[in-house]
């Protein structure tokens, strides 16, 4: 029998019982569009944390102090001293592998100004601070090397900030006070969101650092260097010059651990995406048994079908027809099964998809890829729970199954 003509007797004998029918194709259903749903807010979770990373700056690396100790006991991480402005600025010099190199100081401060008040993190930088962090400006400009140089008072708000100081978008040339320090706005950077912590970047005031050390802050050591290397390729190598060049600035002998520490945006997105991967893999996978259970169902309707319909077979093998074509039959029926129940799940899955993206504002990828997978188990799931009922009925005899009543 022609494949058209098995997969026409196939729909015929699957529609003759509607409602069993799709009771049957029920597991199927809901483990393709379970599937589909679960691997898409996975792969959107990917997506987002990627752009979050790309958000943090191009390239970027990090350089935080080391720890130090009291009375013998170790602060943890980043709780030394040791990195300085001079740091930042011999990185500049010597290596012919970055991009820009800014330090960081970071205080707080409450700032008054516009509408009213406002406390936010303010972070004392250099110009390439902005190259670094790939960050654009909307309103005005960012300040220079002659701006840093010469200690003046201008800052560059984020854009938490401008909107809750300057909700009409007029900050440029206004005055603003930081620890009754007047300020002049020269800028406003563009949005960026949060941050895979849930930190709302835009929440910061920039300000030229040797101002925030003469005027503000009143320290000279840095919270932080960062640094951008020339391209992604160059990350690895210039994170091993930093630590060459710091070692040898700090007079580190060869058997002396670090007092700093280099990391590079590329340790957090794996990590983050190895997590996101794992859990993704979990979910599927808990979504797939409702297709495994799908599959049993289609195994015991099959089997059904093979009882009531014996006298049918017996007479299409005292006919003439081979034990292979009725096999061939019962496991088309049983594919056509669940590859219907399997494209219901996909248009569900990709309804419900869109549906979560709107009411919950999670970020969902529906991939082809996925589509095609979950199709193909569904498939694969027919043939497996399909064989055994497929090859119980090849296996009647005609003379049986003709007296069977």
């Amino acid at each position: 029998m022609k494949i058209g003509n098995l997969i026409g007797v196939a729909g015929a004998s699957i529609f003759k019982n509607k409602m069993r029918t799709l009771l049957t194709m029920l597991g199927i259903i809901i483990g393709v569009s379970a599937v589909i749903v679960m691997v898409a807010i996975g792969a959107g979770a990917q997506g987002q944390i990627e752009r979050q990373i790309q958000n943090l700056g191009t390239n970027m690396l990090v350089v935080t102090p080391g720890s130090t100790a009291t009375g013998g006991v170790s602060l943890g991480g980043q709780s030394g001293s040791g990195l300085t402005v001079e740091d930042a600025e011999v990185l500049s010099s010597q290596s012919f592998l970055l991009s820009g190199v800014s330090p960081v100081i970071s205080t707080f401060s409450q700032a008054v100004g516009g509408t009213g008040n406002w406390r936010a993190p303010i972070l004392g930088v250099d110009v390439d601070y902005q190259v670094i962090r790939d960050w654009d400006v909307v309103q005005g400009e960012f300040f220079d090397e002659t701006d840093v140089r010469t200690i003046r008072r201008e800052v560059v708000l984020g854009n938490t900030v401008a909107e809750n100081l300057f909700p009409n978008g007029d900050a440029v040339g206004q005055q603003l006070r930081l620890r009754d320090v007047p300020m002049t706005i020269v800028g406003v950077l563009e949005a960026k969101g949060q941050t895979a912590e849930g930190s709302d970047q835009d929440d910061v005031i920039l300000v030229p650092y040797t101002t925030v050390q003469n005027r503000l802050a009143g320290r000279q050591f840095v919270s932080q260097i960062l640094a951008s290397a020339y391209s992604s390729d160059d990350v690895p190598a210039a994170q091993a010059e930093i630590q060459a060049i710091l070692r040898d600035t700090h007079g580190l002998a060869p058997n002396e651990a670090d007092d700093f520490t280099v990391r590079d945006q590329g340790e957090l997105a794996d990590a983050a995406q190895e997590t996101t991967q794992v859990m993704t893999l979990l979910l599927a996978a808990i979504a797939s048994i409702s297709l495994l259970v799908g599959g049993i169902g289609i195994m015991n309707i099959m089997l059904v079908s093979v009882t009531e319909r014996t006298r049918e077979i017996g007479l299409r093998l005292a006919l003439g027809a081979y034990g292979s074509d009725v096999m061939k039959q019962f496991l088309v029926e049983s594919v056509v099964m669940s590859l219907f129940g399997g494209l219901t799940g996909v248009g569900i899955g990709y309804a419900s998809s869109a549906a979560i993206a709107t009411f919950t504002g999670w970020s969902t990828a529906v991939s082809v890829p996925t589509v095609l997978l979950a199709l193909g188990f569904a498939g694969a799931v027919g043939v497996f729970f399909g064989f055994y009922p497929a090859k119980r009925a090849a296996s009647l005899d005609p003379i049986e199954a003709l007296r069977y009543e």
